[in-house]
């Protein structure tokens, strides 16, 4: 079973998703185990205070290296750990690539960034990867912490009613996924695609096929191989 301990000065904000749908239900399966550390609770002050301000100074609050370390070293004591991820902007993008790669992990902490960041200390020593899933900034990591944990929990084996559904997702083979149609098959003039119709499974990946590599020409011309 795979373990995520997910360290945030705001556990809060990242509790939600993982109490609805497909996230809970590999939670109850026992697929998955996530554990929620609130960093305050690591501080050594009164005040819980995990940030100061920037030696040189300049605007903004650092995350300080102490309360840091003081939850990574615990968590190692009591297990092995694959990877030590910190969510930031300037982090590799996340891609289906390394979703799938991280899939095959066994346990792994995600530290969730907040106010400027965190001491550089903390990055050189503590951190073995760094993901953004975006050339944006959010006011925390929490957010793309959860983005990262739902890309790569529904790729475990029995979280996903159909064990194919994840095979066929957009930019697994590096393509967008073709449409997709239900019933009614014709709604206002609006008529489903013959081919699909007619039972013929060949011609229909034939066409699915085609269709994906024309969505992905026009749609996402950077990525068309």
């Amino acid at each position: 079973m795979m373990r995520i301990d997910i360290i945030s000065v705001l556990p809060e904000l990242i509790e939600s998703p993982f109490n609805a749908s497909i996230l809970k239900r590999a939670i109850d399966k026992k697929l998955i185990e996530i554990n929620f550390h609130d960093l305050k609770d690591y501080a050594s002050s009164k005040r819980r205070q995990v940030d100061d301000y920037q030696f040189g100074g300049g605007a903004g609050m650092v995350m300080m290296i102490e309360p840091i370390k003081k939850c990574i070293d615990l968590l190692k004591k009591e297990r092995t750990y694959d990877e030590v991820i910190y969510m930031t902007p300037d982090g590799e993008m996340l891609s289906q690539k390394i979703s799938n790669r991280l899939s095959l992990k066994g346990n792994f902490i995600i530290l969730c960034g907040h106010y400027k960041g965190v001491d550089q200390r903390v990055r050189d020593s503590l951190i073995t990867m760094e993901i953004s899933i975006g050339d944006y900034v959010l006011s925390g990591g929490e957010l793309p912490a959860a983005v990262l944990c739902d890309s790569i929990i529904r790729l475990i084996p029995g979280v996903l009613g159909d064990e194919t559904s994840a095979l066929t997702d957009s930019f697994q083979d590096d393509l967008l996924a073709p449409p997709v149609y239900t019933r009614p098959s014709s709604f206002d003039d609006l008529e489903v695609p013959e081919i699909l119709l007619s039972g013929n499974k060949a011609k229909i990946e034939l066409w699915r096929e085609e269709k994906a590599l024309e969505r992905t020409k026009k749609l996402r011309p950077d990525i068309f191989n």
